[in-house]
């Protein structure tokens, strides 16, 4: 049946501004690009972050949260901060590791983990610190 994620696509009303914060503050690759879709790199993996236009407006939090894994979480987001790119959750610790959350400019969450290799944790190193977050649910 399912054997792999190929995309996980956000719904955004400003395709272009969406594309900046993408591109220029998180500083990932365009992929493939058109006037009604962009994709963005992965590196070397199949599964792709894209976004695509919606005609229905809306803002605010939906029911998705991107993840992305940092080797140093302190760094990067000092880099968002420069940014001013907002944060939903400052930096934690938590059982899987250092976490935070910010908010792209339509108001998609973005979870960023720094995870220890699994020796440190004795966990399985592809747990990408999905986990439930006080006043997010």
């Amino acid at each position: 049946m399912f054997k792999r994620l190929g995309a996980a696509i956000l719904l955004v009303n400003d395709l272009q501004r969406c594309i900046a914060f993408y591109r220029d503050t998180l500083e990932l690759k365009v992929k493939n690009q058109s006037p009604e879709w962009v994709e963005f790199e992965n590196e070397g993996q199949s599964a792709v972050l894209a976004l695509h236009p919606t005609r229905i407006k809306q803002k605010g939090i939906s029911n998705m949260l991107v993840g992305f894994n940092v080797s140093n979480l302190e760094s990067v987001c000092k880099k968002l901060e420069d940014k001013h790119v907002k944060f939903y959750k400052k930096i934690t610790q938590e059982s899987f590791g250092k976490h935070t959350i910010i908010e792209d400019p339509e108001g998609h969450l973005i979870s960023i983990a720094e995870i220890p290799p699994k020796d440190e944790l004795g966990q399985i190193p592809y747990y990408h610190g999905f986990a439930p977050v006080e006043g997010l649910m």
